[in-house]
Protein backbone atom coordinates (compact mmCIF):
# COMPACT_ATOMS: atom_id res chain seq x y z
CA UNK A 1 0.00 0.00 0.00
CA UNK A 2 1.28 3.18 -1.28
CA UNK A 3 2.56 5.93 1.43
CA UNK A 4 1.25 9.03 2.76
CA UNK A 5 3.88 11.63 3.24
CA UNK A 6 3.66 14.20 5.67
CA UNK A 7 2.90 17.20 3.31
CA UNK A 8 0.69 16.85 0.66
CA UNK A 9 -0.28 19.37 -2.18
CA UNK A 10 -3.93 18.73 -3.45
CA UNK A 11 -5.60 20.59 -6.65
CA UNK A 12 -8.95 21.93 -5.39
CA UNK A 13 -11.79 23.27 -7.44
CA UNK A 14 -14.89 24.58 -4.79
CA UNK A 15 -17.93 25.64 -5.08
CA UNK A 16 -18.22 29.82 -5.21
CA UNK A 17 -20.58 30.85 -2.24
CA UNK A 18 -24.27 32.47 -3.23
CA UNK A 19 -27.23 33.24 -1.46
CA UNK A 20 -28.19 29.28 -1.12
CA UNK A 21 -24.44 28.56 0.21
CA UNK A 22 -23.22 31.28 2.68
CA UNK A 23 -20.62 29.29 4.00
CA UNK A 24 -17.31 31.01 5.02
CA UNK A 25 -14.10 30.58 2.88
CA UNK A 26 -12.26 28.42 5.50
CA UNK A 27 -15.58 26.47 5.79
CA UNK A 28 -15.19 25.83 2.18
CA UNK A 29 -11.91 24.99 2.24
CA UNK A 30 -11.81 22.98 5.58
CA UNK A 31 -14.73 20.92 4.15
CA UNK A 32 -13.03 20.06 0.61
CA UNK A 33 -10.37 18.69 2.20
CA UNK A 34 -11.77 16.52 4.51
CA UNK A 35 -12.84 14.01 1.78
CA UNK A 36 -9.33 13.81 1.01
CA UNK A 37 -7.97 13.22 4.85
CA UNK A 38 -10.17 10.31 5.89
CA UNK A 39 -12.77 12.43 7.15
CA UNK A 40 -10.71 14.63 9.13
CA UNK A 41 -11.03 18.55 8.84
CA UNK A 42 -7.64 20.39 8.93
CA UNK A 43 -6.76 22.90 10.81
CA UNK A 44 -5.80 26.41 8.71
CA UNK A 45 -3.03 28.79 9.60
CA UNK A 46 -4.16 32.69 10.44
CA UNK A 47 -1.58 33.44 7.06
CA UNK A 48 -3.76 30.84 5.03
CA UNK A 49 -7.29 32.64 6.08
CA UNK A 50 -5.76 36.03 5.66
CA UNK A 51 -4.76 34.90 2.08
CA UNK A 52 -7.38 32.78 1.31
CA UNK A 53 -11.00 35.34 0.51
CA UNK A 54 -8.60 37.06 -2.70
CA UNK A 55 -7.10 33.65 -3.82
CA UNK A 56 -10.30 32.17 -4.34
CA UNK A 57 -11.75 34.87 -6.18
CA UNK A 58 -8.56 35.57 -8.13
CA UNK A 59 -8.71 31.94 -9.43
CA UNK A 60 -12.06 31.43 -9.83
CA UNK A 61 -11.83 29.43 -6.80
CA UNK A 62 -9.56 26.85 -7.68
CA UNK A 63 -6.10 26.14 -5.85
CA UNK A 64 -3.67 23.92 -4.82
CA UNK A 65 -3.93 23.57 -0.91
CA UNK A 66 -0.78 22.56 1.26
CA UNK A 67 -1.01 20.35 3.90
CA UNK A 68 1.06 19.07 6.35
CA UNK A 69 0.18 16.67 9.45
CA UNK A 70 2.07 17.35 12.84
CA UNK A 71 1.38 14.00 14.65
CA UNK A 72 -2.11 15.16 15.99
CA UNK A 73 -3.94 16.93 13.11
CA UNK A 74 -3.13 18.62 9.63
CA UNK A 75 -2.55 22.09 9.12
CA UNK A 76 -3.41 23.84 6.33
CA UNK A 77 -0.03 26.23 6.21
CA UNK A 78 -0.35 27.41 2.29
CA UNK A 79 -2.69 27.93 -0.57
CA UNK A 80 -1.58 28.52 -3.80
CA UNK A 81 -2.68 30.05 -7.60
CA UNK A 82 -3.68 26.44 -9.56
CA UNK A 83 -0.95 27.49 -12.07
CA UNK A 84 2.05 27.77 -9.16
CA UNK A 85 4.75 25.42 -9.99
CA UNK A 86 6.83 25.94 -6.47
CA UNK A 87 8.41 23.22 -5.04
CA UNK A 88 7.32 21.41 -2.28
CA UNK A 89 10.49 19.86 0.05
CA UNK A 90 11.27 18.45 2.86
CA UNK A 91 14.89 17.95 4.64
CA UNK A 92 15.93 14.89 6.67
CA UNK A 93 19.12 15.60 9.39
CA UNK A 94 21.05 13.29 10.54
CA UNK A 95 22.58 15.38 13.53
CA UNK A 96 26.15 12.86 14.58
CA UNK A 97 28.35 14.19 16.97
CA UNK A 98 30.95 13.91 14.42
CA UNK A 99 29.71 14.77 11.04
CA UNK A 100 25.90 16.33 9.59
CA UNK A 101 24.36 14.98 6.87
CA UNK A 102 21.15 16.76 4.89
CA UNK A 103 18.70 14.96 2.35
CA UNK A 104 17.07 17.43 0.60
CA UNK A 105 13.12 15.58 -0.39
CA UNK A 106 11.13 16.57 -3.07
CA UNK A 107 7.32 15.68 -1.94
CA UNK A 108 5.53 16.28 -5.31
CA UNK A 109 8.35 13.90 -7.11
CA UNK A 110 8.62 11.48 -3.71
CA UNK A 111 12.12 10.83 -3.77
CA UNK A 112 15.23 12.65 -2.33
CA UNK A 113 17.20 14.63 -4.74
CA UNK A 114 19.60 16.30 -2.96
CA UNK A 115 22.50 15.23 -0.09
CA UNK A 116 25.04 17.45 1.80
CA UNK A 117 27.41 17.08 4.46
CA UNK A 118 29.43 18.74 6.80
CA UNK A 119 31.75 18.40 9.67
CA UNK A 120 29.51 18.79 12.85
CA UNK A 121 30.78 22.40 14.36
CA UNK A 122 30.49 21.49 18.10
CA UNK A 123 34.11 19.53 17.76
CA UNK A 124 36.39 22.31 19.24
CA UNK A 125 33.83 22.22 22.46
CA UNK A 126 35.19 18.40 22.97
CA UNK A 127 36.30 15.79 20.28
CA UNK A 128 33.44 13.52 22.45
CA UNK A 129 30.43 13.82 23.62
CA UNK A 130 31.21 13.78 27.17
CA UNK A 131 33.70 16.27 26.66
CA UNK A 132 30.79 18.57 25.25
CA UNK A 133 28.50 17.61 28.17
CA UNK A 134 31.18 18.67 30.86
CA UNK A 135 31.82 21.84 28.64
CA UNK A 136 27.64 22.49 28.49
CA UNK A 137 27.22 22.37 32.24
CA UNK A 138 26.88 26.71 32.16
CA UNK A 139 23.60 27.16 30.59
CA UNK A 140 25.67 30.20 28.44
CA UNK A 141 28.03 27.31 27.85
CA UNK A 142 24.86 25.19 26.72
CA UNK A 143 23.79 27.88 24.69
CA UNK A 144 26.85 28.48 23.35
CA UNK A 145 27.14 24.94 21.73
CA UNK A 146 23.07 25.55 20.56
CA UNK A 147 23.81 28.55 18.87
CA UNK A 148 27.13 27.43 17.05
CA UNK A 149 24.66 24.38 16.01
CA UNK A 150 22.08 26.27 14.99
CA UNK A 151 24.19 28.60 12.82
CA UNK A 152 25.94 26.14 10.57
CA UNK A 153 22.37 23.96 10.06
CA UNK A 154 20.98 27.28 8.75
CA UNK A 155 24.28 28.20 6.61
CA UNK A 156 24.40 24.22 4.87
CA UNK A 157 20.68 24.13 4.99
CA UNK A 158 20.87 27.66 2.17
CA UNK A 159 23.24 25.49 0.63
CA UNK A 160 21.83 22.45 -0.11
CA UNK A 161 18.62 24.57 -1.03
CA UNK A 162 20.88 26.33 -3.05
CA UNK A 163 18.35 27.50 -6.21
CA UNK A 164 15.16 26.34 -4.56
CA UNK A 165 13.48 29.42 -2.90
CA UNK A 166 12.95 29.10 0.87
CA UNK A 167 9.24 28.79 1.00
CA UNK A 168 9.61 25.85 -0.70
CA UNK A 169 11.12 23.69 2.61
CA UNK A 170 7.83 22.99 4.14
CA UNK A 171 9.20 20.15 6.70
CA UNK A 172 12.51 19.09 8.35
CA UNK A 173 12.68 15.96 10.18
CA UNK A 174 16.18 15.71 12.74
CA UNK A 175 17.68 12.96 14.39
CA UNK A 176 20.29 12.45 16.76
CA UNK A 177 21.54 10.99 19.79
CA UNK A 178 20.14 12.10 22.94
CA UNK A 179 22.82 14.62 23.29
CA UNK A 180 22.51 16.20 19.56
CA UNK A 181 19.01 16.25 19.86
CA UNK A 182 19.66 18.38 23.40
CA UNK A 183 21.75 20.70 22.21
CA UNK A 184 20.27 21.61 19.05
CA UNK A 185 17.21 22.68 21.29
CA UNK A 186 18.98 24.45 23.63
CA UNK A 187 17.46 21.60 26.34
CA UNK A 188 19.18 21.17 29.75
CA UNK A 189 22.01 18.46 29.54
CA UNK A 190 23.50 18.72 32.74
CA UNK A 191 21.17 15.50 33.88
CA UNK A 192 22.36 13.75 30.77
CA UNK A 193 25.31 12.25 32.54
CA UNK A 194 25.11 12.03 35.65
CA UNK A 195 22.63 9.07 37.63
CA UNK A 196 20.31 8.38 36.78
CA UNK A 197 20.70 9.96 33.40
CA UNK A 198 17.66 11.57 32.65
CA UNK A 199 16.75 13.52 29.56
CA UNK A 200 14.83 16.86 29.63
CA UNK A 201 12.85 15.23 27.27
CA UNK A 202 11.71 12.24 25.07
CA UNK A 203 8.98 13.31 22.76
CA UNK A 204 9.14 16.71 21.92
CA UNK A 205 5.86 18.04 20.22
CA UNK A 206 6.32 19.10 16.22
CA UNK A 207 7.72 22.62 16.40
CA UNK A 208 7.38 25.45 13.35
CA UNK A 209 10.68 26.11 11.78
CA UNK A 210 10.44 29.81 12.72
CA UNK A 211 11.01 28.92 16.61
CA UNK A 212 14.48 27.97 15.87
CA UNK A 213 15.20 30.62 12.90
CA UNK A 214 15.21 27.87 10.50
CA UNK A 215 15.10 28.31 6.57
CA UNK A 216 12.11 27.32 5.11
CA UNK A 217 8.68 28.45 4.80
CA UNK A 218 7.12 30.89 7.64
CA UNK A 219 4.67 27.99 8.67
CA UNK A 220 7.24 24.99 8.22
CA UNK A 221 7.46 22.16 10.34
CA UNK A 222 10.31 20.74 12.62
CA UNK A 223 10.19 17.09 13.91
CA UNK A 224 12.90 16.44 16.29
CA UNK A 225 13.44 12.25 16.69
CA UNK A 226 12.59 11.15 19.84
CA UNK A 227 14.86 8.72 22.37
CA UNK A 228 14.79 6.00 24.92
CA UNK A 229 16.97 7.94 27.81
CA UNK A 230 20.02 9.35 27.30
CA UNK A 231 21.91 6.55 25.71
CA UNK A 232 19.32 5.30 23.63
CA UNK A 233 18.83 8.53 20.91
CA UNK A 234 16.80 9.53 18.32
CA UNK A 235 19.37 8.23 15.70
CA UNK A 236 18.76 4.84 16.44
CA UNK A 237 14.93 4.64 16.55
CA UNK A 238 15.34 6.51 13.21
CA UNK A 239 17.43 3.48 12.04
CA UNK A 240 14.80 1.08 12.95
CA UNK A 241 12.59 2.81 11.14
CA UNK A 242 14.60 2.76 7.78
CA UNK A 243 15.28 -0.79 8.82
CA UNK A 244 11.75 -1.52 9.61
CA UNK A 245 12.45 -4.28 11.92
CA UNK A 246 8.99 -2.98 13.79
CA UNK A 247 6.78 -4.51 10.92
CA UNK A 248 8.87 -7.71 10.27
CA UNK A 249 7.58 -11.09 11.51
CA UNK A 250 10.83 -12.47 11.48
CA UNK A 251 13.63 -11.44 14.48
CA UNK A 252 16.03 -9.52 12.66
CA UNK A 253 19.34 -7.43 13.88
CA UNK A 254 19.70 -3.76 13.38
CA UNK A 255 23.40 -3.02 14.05
CA UNK A 256 25.21 0.44 13.77
CA UNK A 257 28.80 1.22 14.37
CA UNK A 258 30.24 4.23 15.73
CA UNK A 259 31.71 5.78 18.82
CA UNK A 260 29.86 2.95 20.38
CA UNK A 261 28.23 -0.49 18.77
CA UNK A 262 24.56 -0.07 19.36
CA UNK A 263 22.33 -3.37 18.50
CA UNK A 264 18.92 -3.58 18.58
CA UNK A 265 17.05 -7.21 18.06
CA UNK A 266 13.59 -7.88 17.57
CA UNK A 267 10.60 -7.82 15.48
CA UNK A 268 6.71 -6.54 15.47
CA UNK A 269 5.97 -8.36 18.50
CA UNK A 270 9.30 -6.65 20.36
CA UNK A 271 12.62 -5.14 20.62
CA UNK A 272 15.53 -5.34 22.88
CA UNK A 273 18.83 -3.09 22.28
CA UNK A 274 21.53 -2.09 23.76
CA UNK A 275 25.19 -0.66 23.46
CA UNK A 276 28.86 -1.57 23.89
CA UNK A 277 32.32 -0.21 23.48
CA UNK A 278 32.74 -1.66 20.33
CA UNK A 279 33.13 0.89 17.77
CA UNK A 280 36.81 3.39 17.85
CA UNK A 281 38.74 0.69 16.80
CA UNK A 282 36.25 -1.26 13.89
CA UNK A 283 35.88 2.62 12.38
CA UNK A 284 39.50 3.24 12.45
CA UNK A 285 39.13 5.41 14.85
CA UNK A 286 41.89 5.00 17.28
CA UNK A 287 44.86 3.79 14.39
CA UNK A 288 47.51 6.00 13.77
CA UNK A 289 46.73 5.87 10.05
CA UNK A 290 43.11 5.20 10.78
CA UNK A 291 40.50 7.29 8.67
CA UNK A 292 36.46 7.88 7.85
CA UNK A 293 35.26 6.83 4.89
CA UNK A 294 36.31 9.69 2.19
CA UNK A 295 38.11 9.54 -0.62
CA UNK A 296 41.67 8.00 -0.23
CA UNK A 297 40.39 5.86 2.84
CA UNK A 298 41.36 2.05 2.12
CA UNK A 299 38.23 0.05 2.05
CA UNK A 300 39.34 -2.78 0.58
CA UNK A 301 42.19 -5.04 0.82
CA UNK A 302 43.12 -8.71 -0.53
CA UNK A 303 46.67 -10.64 0.52
CA UNK A 304 47.60 -13.47 -1.22
CA UNK A 305 48.25 -16.49 0.62
CA UNK A 306 50.82 -17.38 -1.62
CA UNK A 307 53.06 -14.40 -3.15
CA UNK A 308 51.88 -12.29 -0.31
CA UNK A 309 50.94 -9.87 -3.08
CA UNK A 310 48.72 -6.93 -2.00
CA UNK A 311 45.77 -5.50 -3.60
CA UNK A 312 44.44 -2.29 -2.29
CA UNK A 313 40.74 -0.49 -3.60
CA UNK A 314 40.11 3.33 -2.17
CA UNK A 315 37.26 5.12 -1.98
CA UNK A 316 36.93 7.15 -4.70
CA UNK A 317 40.34 5.38 -6.16
CA UNK A 318 42.16 7.86 -5.32
CA UNK A 319 45.50 7.21 -3.89
CA UNK A 320 45.62 5.44 -0.05
CA UNK A 321 45.54 8.14 2.28
CA UNK A 322 44.75 5.59 5.71
CA UNK A 323 42.41 2.39 6.46
CA UNK A 324 38.59 3.37 7.22
CA UNK A 325 36.57 0.66 9.07
CA UNK A 326 36.17 -1.87 6.22
CA UNK A 327 39.50 -1.88 5.56
CA UNK A 328 40.76 -2.06 8.75
CA UNK A 329 38.68 -5.29 8.96
CA UNK A 330 39.37 -6.64 5.63
CA UNK A 331 43.59 -6.12 6.73
CA UNK A 332 43.10 -8.57 9.89
CA UNK A 333 41.31 -11.01 7.73
CA UNK A 334 43.89 -10.98 5.00
CA UNK A 335 46.75 -10.79 7.14
CA UNK A 336 45.27 -13.67 9.16
CA UNK A 337 44.90 -15.96 6.04
CA UNK A 338 47.98 -14.90 4.87
CA UNK A 339 49.95 -16.35 8.12
CA UNK A 340 50.96 -12.94 8.88
CA UNK A 341 49.55 -13.29 12.59
CA UNK A 342 48.41 -15.62 14.77
CA UNK A 343 44.64 -17.13 16.19
CA UNK A 344 45.98 -14.37 19.01
CA UNK A 345 46.53 -11.51 16.41
CA UNK A 346 50.71 -12.01 17.45
CA UNK A 347 52.67 -10.64 14.64
CA UNK A 348 54.78 -13.15 12.59
CA UNK A 349 57.31 -10.91 11.06
CA UNK A 350 59.29 -14.03 9.56
CA UNK A 351 56.69 -14.61 7.47
CA UNK A 352 57.51 -11.53 5.21
CA UNK A 353 60.05 -9.37 7.45
CA UNK A 354 61.03 -6.74 5.03
CA UNK A 355 57.52 -5.28 5.55
CA UNK A 356 57.65 -5.42 9.22
CA UNK A 357 59.36 -2.11 11.00
CA UNK A 358 59.36 -0.86 14.34
CA UNK A 359 57.55 2.37 14.42
CA UNK A 360 58.01 4.51 17.41
CA UNK A 361 59.12 1.78 19.53
CA UNK A 362 56.40 -1.02 18.41
CA UNK A 363 56.34 -3.44 15.51
CA UNK A 364 54.14 -2.33 12.78
CA UNK A 365 52.98 -4.01 9.77
CA UNK A 366 53.65 -1.85 6.38
CA UNK A 367 50.55 -2.00 4.11
CA UNK A 368 51.46 0.92 1.98
CA UNK A 369 55.27 1.72 1.58
CA UNK A 370 55.68 6.15 1.55
CA UNK A 371 56.32 6.49 -1.63
CA UNK A 372 52.81 4.63 -2.79
CA UNK A 373 50.98 6.85 -0.21
CA UNK A 374 49.29 10.28 -1.19
CA UNK A 375 50.77 11.58 1.91
CA UNK A 376 54.21 10.25 1.59
CA UNK A 377 53.86 8.75 5.25
CA UNK A 378 54.03 4.60 4.95
CA UNK A 379 50.42 3.22 5.97
CA UNK A 380 50.75 1.23 9.01
CA UNK A 381 49.37 -1.15 11.97
CA UNK A 382 50.92 -1.71 14.78
CA UNK A 383 50.89 -5.30 17.20
CA UNK A 384 48.82 -2.79 19.94
CA UNK A 385 46.26 -1.63 17.39
CA UNK A 386 46.09 -5.00 15.92
CA UNK A 387 44.98 -5.92 20.06
CA UNK A 388 42.43 -2.81 19.93
CA UNK A 389 40.98 -4.46 16.68
CA UNK A 390 40.19 -7.86 18.46
CA UNK A 391 39.18 -6.50 21.40
CA UNK A 392 36.69 -4.48 19.60
CA UNK A 393 35.44 -7.25 17.08
CA UNK A 394 35.24 -9.35 20.26
CA UNK A 395 32.84 -6.85 22.03
CA UNK A 396 30.97 -7.13 18.93
CA UNK A 397 30.32 -10.78 18.79
CA UNK A 398 29.91 -11.02 22.28
CA UNK A 399 26.72 -8.00 22.40
CA UNK A 400 25.26 -9.92 19.62
CA UNK A 401 25.89 -13.32 21.39
CA UNK A 402 24.52 -11.98 24.86
CA UNK A 403 21.37 -10.12 22.95
CA UNK A 404 20.42 -13.45 20.94
CA UNK A 405 21.12 -15.96 24.56
CA UNK A 406 19.26 -13.43 26.64
CA UNK A 407 15.73 -14.25 24.89
CA UNK A 408 17.10 -18.03 24.08
CA UNK A 409 17.32 -17.36 20.09
CA UNK A 410 20.14 -18.82 18.43
CA UNK A 411 22.38 -16.73 15.34
CA UNK A 412 20.41 -19.35 13.11
CA UNK A 413 16.84 -17.74 14.12
CA UNK A 414 17.73 -14.13 13.11
CA UNK A 415 16.20 -13.27 9.65
CA UNK A 416 18.46 -10.46 8.44
CA UNK A 417 21.60 -8.72 9.89
CA UNK A 418 20.77 -4.79 9.15
CA UNK A 419 24.62 -3.18 8.51
CA UNK A 420 24.06 0.64 9.42
CA UNK A 421 26.37 3.91 8.83
CA UNK A 422 29.30 4.61 6.64
CA UNK A 423 31.08 1.19 8.01
CA UNK A 424 27.94 -0.56 6.59
CA UNK A 425 28.52 0.78 3.41
CA UNK A 426 31.29 -0.92 2.72
CA UNK A 427 32.17 -3.42 4.92
CA UNK A 428 32.66 -6.97 3.71
CA UNK A 429 30.57 -9.43 5.57
CA UNK A 430 32.59 -12.25 4.39
CA UNK A 431 35.73 -10.41 6.29
CA UNK A 432 33.65 -9.49 9.15
CA UNK A 433 32.83 -13.20 9.78
CA UNK A 434 36.55 -14.55 9.27
CA UNK A 435 37.72 -12.46 11.72
CA UNK A 436 34.60 -13.42 14.14
CA UNK A 437 33.44 -10.08 14.78
CA UNK A 438 30.13 -11.24 12.68
CA UNK A 439 28.58 -15.00 12.98
CA UNK A 440 29.24 -17.32 10.90
CA UNK A 441 25.85 -17.39 8.76
CA UNK A 442 25.03 -17.42 5.22
CA UNK A 443 26.26 -14.32 3.91
CA UNK A 444 23.03 -12.86 2.19
CA UNK A 445 21.67 -12.54 5.47
CA UNK A 446 23.97 -9.23 5.90
CA UNK A 447 21.92 -5.98 4.12
CA UNK A 448 24.12 -2.99 4.24
CA UNK A 449 21.63 -0.03 4.81
CA UNK A 450 24.52 3.23 4.91
CA UNK A 451 23.09 5.61 6.68
CA UNK A 452 20.31 4.41 8.05
CA UNK A 453 19.36 7.05 10.61
CA UNK A 454 19.37 9.60 7.49
CA UNK A 455 17.54 7.10 5.88
CA UNK A 456 15.09 7.20 8.82
CA UNK A 457 14.11 10.88 8.27
CA UNK A 458 13.25 10.00 4.66
CA UNK A 459 11.14 7.32 5.83
CA UNK A 460 9.64 9.31 8.11
CA UNK A 461 9.08 12.45 5.79
CA UNK A 462 7.40 9.77 3.04
CA UNK A 463 5.59 8.00 5.22
CA UNK A 464 2.95 10.39 8.26
CA UNK A 465 2.63 6.93 9.67
CA UNK A 466 6.12 6.89 11.09
CA UNK A 467 4.45 8.80 14.50
CA UNK A 468 2.68 6.24 15.27
CA UNK A 469 5.78 3.51 14.17
CA UNK A 470 7.60 5.17 16.23
CA UNK A 471 5.66 5.27 19.38
CA UNK A 472 4.92 2.04 18.93
CA UNK A 473 9.13 1.25 18.67
CA UNK A 474 9.04 3.03 22.31
CA UNK A 475 6.44 0.95 23.90
CA UNK A 476 8.07 -2.50 22.38
CA UNK A 477 11.77 -1.37 22.88
CA UNK A 478 13.42 -2.89 26.48
CA UNK A 479 16.90 -1.78 26.50
CA UNK A 480 19.45 -4.29 27.75
CA UNK A 481 22.42 -2.72 30.15
CA UNK A 482 25.04 -4.91 28.67
CA UNK A 483 27.87 -3.56 31.60
CA UNK A 484 25.47 -5.24 34.00
CA UNK A 485 25.67 -9.07 32.74
CA UNK A 486 28.18 -11.73 34.05
CA UNK A 487 28.33 -13.76 30.70
CA UNK A 488 29.42 -10.89 28.68
CA UNK A 489 32.95 -10.93 30.32
CA UNK A 490 32.94 -15.05 30.40
CA UNK A 491 32.14 -14.57 26.55
CA UNK A 492 33.95 -11.82 25.54
CA UNK A 493 37.44 -14.25 26.84
CA UNK A 494 36.77 -16.62 23.88
CA UNK A 495 36.27 -13.82 21.11
CA UNK A 496 39.50 -12.25 21.74
CA UNK A 497 40.66 -14.72 19.05
CA UNK A 498 40.64 -15.06 15.11
CA UNK A 499 37.88 -16.00 14.79
CA UNK A 500 37.05 -17.40 18.89
CA UNK A 501 38.60 -20.41 20.40
CA UNK A 502 35.92 -22.59 19.59
CA UNK A 503 35.62 -22.88 15.93
CA UNK A 504 32.85 -24.96 16.14
CA UNK A 505 31.40 -21.34 16.08
CA UNK A 506 32.94 -20.56 12.83
CA UNK A 507 32.80 -24.21 11.09
CA UNK A 508 33.22 -22.18 7.43
CA UNK A 509 36.09 -20.09 8.47
CA UNK A 510 37.41 -23.17 9.97
CA UNK A 511 37.17 -24.97 6.58
CA UNK A 512 39.03 -22.15 4.58
CA UNK A 513 41.73 -21.65 6.77
CA UNK A 514 42.29 -25.86 6.96
CA UNK A 515 42.41 -25.48 3.01
CA UNK A 516 45.03 -22.92 3.19
CA UNK A 517 47.12 -25.16 5.44
CA UNK A 518 46.79 -28.22 3.34
CA UNK A 519 47.74 -25.87 0.36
Amino acid sequence: MATKPVVQEFLLSLSPPSLDDQRADEARLRQALAEKLEGREPGITLSVLRKLPALLRDSNFKIKARVAYDGRDFVVFDVLPPQDKTPLLGLGVDLGSTGVVLYLYDFLEGKTIRKHSFKNPQIPFGEDILNRLHYADRPQRRKEIHEVTLKALREETRKILSDFPEEALAYVALCGNTTMSHFFLNLETRYLYREPYIPAASWIDTLNLKELALPGHEEGFLFVFPNRGSYFGGDLLAGILAAGLHRREEISILIDVGTNAEVVLGNKEFLLATAGAAGPALEGGILACGMQAAPGAIERVRIDPETLKIELKTIGEEKPRGLCGSGVIDLLAQMFLAGLIDQRGKFLPERWPERFRTINGELAFILVPAEESATGKPIYVTQGEVKSIIRSKGAMYTILTVLCQSIGLDFKDIHRFYIAGSFGNYIDPEMAVLIGMLPDVPLERFVPLGNAAGKGTIEFLKNREAFSELKQILANLTYLEMNVRPEFMQLLTGALFLPHTDLSLFPNVARKVKLLKEH
